[in-house]
């Protein structure tokens, strides 16, 4: 599955996590960060929950073999870029990849989930190989993209035969019952995955994706709500009915800007709903998707203006 690799040769140590300041930021997190993800640990020495979250974080790194970076800044003695990232509270963990933000939290996460936010940073730079049955789900990934989501069931349904933990063929069987409009079946099969993946990237996905299907059957007509969204711009609501309307008709670009729309008038709208929205379309997305990468890169603008 994409995710960490247990067998993966470790890089040196120095090469994957260093400690960084103002002065390299730019070298050290935004230029890196162009070629493999990097995350970036904002710690002080005084910090109780510093000294839990970085350790397993540098473990966790480690364990990846050199798919994602990881600096460290002091913000007592660097608070430039802690400042203009709006650092308020430590830790304070942000992810960059091409030169932006995509991702972060604040204070202490346990070890699955501190797991689950690197495996989702190797999947954005570029994934590793699967195990053995990559030929096969290439060629289920075929079938379903052609239409032929019979097909695709039945071969990622043959590859969890031989292979009961693999993710990617889960996410698969789920996206292939959904694609047949069998949304309580495909919830049902996510339902049953073993639990040992079920925090998995691919299976997060394929969440967000049964929870847009459960939206879209509900969604209006996308005619009648652009009417009204031209009528009365700052009618919110409607702006949101007509992005999950748009999402349902497979239009998620312009689903993605009316919804970075929302948040650009009103970030705190319906208690943040736009931006819930964001990350479950995100989360949907195959990992270096152009709509999501694009998507991410405009909301971390406005959050970070």
């Amino acid at each position: 599955m994409l995710g960490l690799n247990d067998s993966a040769p470790a890089a040196p140590k120095d090469d994957l996590i260093r400690e960084g300041s103002d002065a390299t930021f730019m070298q050290d997190v935004v230029e890196t960060s162009k070629t493999v993800p990097v995350i970036v640990d904002f710690w002080a020495p005084w910090c109780g929950p510093c000294k839990t979250l970085g350790p397993a974080l540098e473990a966790a790194v480690t364990k990846a073999g050199g798919k994602v970076k990881m600096v460290k800044i002091d913000v007592d003695r660097n608070q430039a870029y802690a400042g203009q990232l709006q650092v308020q509270s430590i830790p304070t963990v942000y992810a960059f990849w091409q030169g932006q933000p995509v991702d972060g939290f604040q204070g202490a996460l346990p070890g699955s989930e501190i797991d689950k936010f690197v495996q989702k940073l190797v999947a954005l730079g570029g994934g590793e190989e699967d195990g053995g049955l990559s030929e096969a789900i290439e060629a289920a990934e075929t079938m379903l993209d052609e239409g032929d989501a019979t097909g695709a069931a039945e071969v990622f349904g043959a590859i969890l035969q031989e292979d009961g933990k693999n993710a990617a063929a889960y996410a698969g069987l789920v996206r292939a019952h959904l694609a047949l409009d069998q949304v309580e079946q495909a919830e049902a099969i996510l339902n049953g995955a073993p639990a040992e993946i079920a925090r998995t990237p691919e299976l997060d996905a394929a969440h967000a994706q049964i929870a847009l299907a459960k939206q879209a059957s509900n969604a209006g007509p996308v005619a009648e709500l652009r009417g009204r969204v031209e009528a009365e711009p700052g009618d919110l609501q409607a702006r949101y009915d007509l992005a999950t309307a748009l999402h349902a008709k497979g239009e998620t670009a312009e689903a993605v800007e009316q919804l970075l729309e929302i948040f650009r008038r009103d970030r705190e709208w319906n208690e943040g709903a736009a931006k819930t929205q964001l990350f479950t379309i995100f989360e949907a997305l195959p990992a270096k998707d152009p709509i999501a990468l694009a998507g991410r890169r405009k909301l971390s603008s406005m959050i970070f203006a």
